[in-house]
């Protein structure tokens, strides 16, 4: 029998025909971009839009814009170059990345993966799974996982069981997260069933992505109650959005309620350098000027770090003059290892 997420998964908007019919716009314009990037909003999260090109449209209505590469590349963080197998990425040293899949419940039109989320011939199998999980449990550097992918909690209750007990019982694997949107776009999902299931493996993490206070309804916040209740522990990450979120009272009001929401402000992410989301970008200064806005106004735990995940698999680092050499429209910055890396910022 399924369930009512899978129902509602089943519901969703995946066609520019069908987005014409519940928004009434031209379809024509969009069936390009969604031959090339497809799309999927669930009810639950098209019920949040307004009206066309609001925040929540932005996130979710595919636009032509997204045709135009600008000269970005398809995999700006080098994670391809980082796989030995097709689900791990093994960028930093400690840390890796399980890709257990390559569907979401929603597809974000700035998602860093475009180049593969949702296309079959980018699937992970369970096969490949199985062999990421070996890979890990092959390196014994790796202390860190953390599940992405596509959405994790895509995937069934026993699956995610499976994966989740074959990592707990790696010796060096120390702490296991989760990158989920789910809460954000389809809070149905997070079942009792599900939390008693994660209950099992604290400490867990689960990192969500909220980047707009109208997501955080009556349903994602009993969506996290339920994990909370069972011992998640909770962060959210933020990327910063031209026309959702790249004004100042709209971070503070977004956080504030997720400090409410029990969720912790983590990352607020510069946009990676990804070809078809050069019309969500907003300069780095103006990043920082935002973060600075939120001072006096809001706890300290409710400010998140603002970090750029390096071009080339370089890794992440804060948007602070420690690690930012020169500004401009270049800017020169400084890689965990000592590396000088240059980032577009037009």
């Amino acid at each position: 029998m399924m369930e009512s997420w899978q129902n509602a998964l089943r519901a969703a908007i995946t066609s520019p025909s069908q987005l014409a019919e519940r928004f009434g716009i031209d379809p024509k314009s969009l069936e390009a971009v969604c031959e090339r990037y497809p799309l999927r909003i669930t009810p639950y999260y098209a019920g949040l839009i307004r009206q066309a090109g609001d925040p929540i449209w932005r996130q979710c209505v595919p636009d032509p814009a997204e045709l135009d590469d600008a000269g970005l590349p398809a995999d700006p963080l080098a994670e391809e170059e980082h796989s030995p197998v097709p689900a791990l990425v093994h960028r930093y040293p400690d840390r890796g990345l399980l890709l257990t899949g390559n569907s979401c419940a929603g597809y974000c039109r700035f998602c860093t993966r475009k180049r593969r989320i949702g296309r079959r011939e980018h699937g992970i199998s369970f096969g490949e799974l199985q062999r990421g999980i070996d890979a890990i449990a092959g390196r014994p550097q790796i202390r860190d996982v953390l599940l992405s992918g596509g959405d994790p909690l895509l995937l069934g209750d026993r699956l995610l069981e499976e994966v989740l007990d074959r990592l707990k019982r790696i010796p060096h694997v120390e702490i296991i997260r989760i990158g989920s949107r789910i809460p954000v776009v389809l809070p149905e999902r997070i079942t009792p069933q599900l939390c008693r299931m994660l209950q099992r493996f604290r400490p867990l993490y689960l990192n969500t992505h909220f980047n707009h206070p109208r997501e955080l309804t009556e349903q994602s916040w009993q969506a996290c109650a339920r994990l909370a209740a069972a011992g998640v522990i909770l962060g959210n990450q933020t990327v910063l959005l031209r026309g959702v979120n790249d004004d100042a009272d709209t971070l503070l009001q977004l956080n504030r309620n997720l400090l409410q929401m029990g969720v912790r402000p983590y990352y607020l992410h510069q946009m990676d350098l990804t070809a078809g989301t050069g019309h969500f970008r907003v300069r780095v200064e103006k990043g920082r000027e935002l973060v600075q806005a939120l001072r006096g106004r809001i706890t300290g735990m409710g400010i998140p770090q603002y970090v750029i995940d390096l071009p080339g698999g370089k890794g992440k680092v804060p948007v602070t003059n420690d690690y930012v050499e020169s500004w401009g429209d270049e800017l020169v910055l400084r890689a965990p290892d000592g590396a000088r890396v240059v980032y577009l910022n037009s």
